[in-house]
């Protein structure tokens, strides 16, 4: 069953070293897992502020693969993320090891996509490496950027197609 209300981003803490990000969208998961996993799409809506953009978008979709995103922000200054997929099982499950700017923050991602009627229930599982580390994220914006890039997201899965 997928629950949740669309629209609405969730925030769950099951460990002191976890965050899970949930949030239903009107859209099939294959919409979904396309618009998490391919470059030009990432780059449409993988962004929390306004006039933020995202000059690196790579992506090598496989077990293994490597990916980077570089955010450059209007005021100029800039934010990095490098990841390794462990697991690509599309459309349905994304396991990846990420480092957040130079060390900052390194996790295991989890993404789940679930679907039923239409309704595509996303759940990542962000595990830190400390419940410290965890604490940081928190107190550095995490939640707020995560809303933020899921309600454009959200916004760009409603974009007519093309």
């Amino acid at each position: 069953m997928i629950g949740g209300l669309p629209g609405v981003t969730s925030f769950d803490m099951p460990s002191d070293r976890e965050i899970v990000v949930r949030r239903v969208f009107k859209a099939s998961r294959t919409v979904v897992w396309d618009a998490w996993t391919r470059p030009e799409r990432v780059r449409r809506w993988m962004l929390d502020r306004q006039g933020a953009t995202m000059p690196i978008c790579e992506i090598d979709l496989q077990p293994g693969g490597k990916y980077r995103f570089i955010w450059s922000e209007p005021d100029g200054t800039e934010l990095d993320t490098d990841g390794e997929f462990r697991e690509v099982v599309p459309p349905e499950r994304l396991v990846s090891a990420e480092s957040w700017g130079r060390g900052w923050i390194d996790i295991l991602k989890t993404l789940l996509l679930a679907e039923k009627n239409g309704r595509t229930m996303l759940s990542c599982t962000l595990q830190f490496h400390s419940g410290q580390a965890r604490s940081e994220a928190l107190e550095g914006g995490i939640r707020e950027s995560w809303s933020a890039s899921l309600n454009r997201l959200d916004e760009y899965l409603q974009e007519p197609p093309g």
